[in-house]
């Protein structure tokens, strides 16, 4: 997409696929948390008999919260029903499910979205990024820090007991009381679910059957997030020349997975068109694509290249990259006599 005016007329041509369908809607409830109850019987069921049969069961269970995720995910941005309070209601009970308070949730989304690819207002709902010059002048304790955050087995091992068990379970600092009150409520009926079933089969079965669905989902959908925005030439600029279609088009990865991936995560892979316009439901969100041929010029991953974002660690603003550590300038070695920090030339090298 080379002409501004191209890429502003993708926006429009999204509004015809706005539309949101109740029986569709309601179907996927149907297929979506029927299936999800099924499997959690069956791997408790199957405790008896091997834990061993269990597991397998509850990894394709936790693709079903994933798939949960994704309803309460349009829940937020009022795409998956017309009524507003009915988005309201549904996100917050499929919030319980996915330990996601819903009116938190929505509104750090809602920035994220706002500001994704913006280098000026990061911070908001997205994975810490920063650029090599920005890590070059970082104090040590500071790299330090980023190299923990950035490294896959904190990430995608630590990164969901954090995420979903610690810091949703809080309140941001100067959350409106709409949005406070929504997580205290959304805390009590996890808890009162919790004790619950604790009470039905007791705390070891519900910790190995719960533990596992847990574990995968939550590191499956830090990964989606991941991977939707962190992969080689993606978009980032500063304000004075961010541009919100683009931040989307250019931005966002078109994540193509095989047909039951794309089913189970409720075609997010699309991703480039939903942050296009995030009032498309996920079941428009092919047809859409299909249907736009400047959409599918867009960034292509499939699972095996998306694993190279793995290696990516920095932002370069000079070659609109992301690289990896290697690609770091070298910090100063003095002072000029004006006071003026020297620096060594960039190390050359791959990412």
């Amino acid at each position: 997409m080379k002409h501004a005016s191209e890429i502003a007329e993708l926006k429009k041509s999204m509004l015809p696929f706005e539309k949101t369908d109740a029986k569709s809607s309601i179907r996927q409830l149907i297929n979506t948390l029927g299936p999800l109850l099924l499997l959690w019987y069956a791997g408790y069921a199957s405790l008896a008999v091997s834990y061993w049969l269990a597991l397998p069961i509850l990894i394709v269970a936790s693709g079903f919260v994933i798939r949960t995720f994704i309803l309460f995910h349009d829940c937020c941005h009022g795409s998956f029903f017309k009524s507003k309070r009915a988005n309201d209601i549904l996100g917050t009970l499929l919030g319980v499910l996915t330990l996601v308070p819903y009116r938190q949730w929505k509104n750090s989304h809602a920035k994220h979205h706002a500001t994704s690819g913006n280098l000026d207002k990061r911070g908001d709902g997205d994975i810490w990024i920063l650029t090599v010059d920005e890590y070059a002048s970082a104090p040590l304790w500071k790299r330090l820090a980023y190299r923990f955050y950035r490294n896959p087995v904190v990430m995608f091992g630590l990164g969901p007991v954090f995420v979903f068990m610690l810091q949703y379970r809080f309140n941001a600092k100067g959350a409106r009381r709409k949005e406070r009150l929504n997580t205290y409520l959304t805390n009590a009926l996890i808890v009162s679910l919790y004790a619950g079933m604790i009470w039905a089969i007791g705390w070891e079965a519900f910790v190995l059957v719960q533990g596992p669905i847990f574990f995968f989902s939550g590191l499956l959908g830090i990964w989606l997030f991941y991977v939707q925005h962190q992969f080689e030439d993606s978009y980032f600029e500063n304000d004075p020349d961010w541009s919100y279609v683009q931040a989307a088009v250019e931005g966002s990865s078109y994540y193509k997975l095989p047909r039951v991936l794309q089913w189970i995560t409720g075609s997010i892979g699309f991703h480039h068109v939903h942050h296009l316009n995030p009032k498309v439901p996920n079941y428009n969100l092919e047809k859409a694509h299909l249907a736009t041929p400047p959409l599918q010029r867009a960034a292509t991953l499939t699972l095996a290249t998306s694993l190279e974002s793995l290696r990516f660690r920095l932002w370069d603003e000079e070659n609109k990259t992301f690289v990896g550590y290697r690609k770091i300038k070298r910090p100063a070695v003095g002072l000029h006599a004006s006071g003026a920090v020297l620096k060594k030339p960039a190390r050359a090298g791959g990412k």
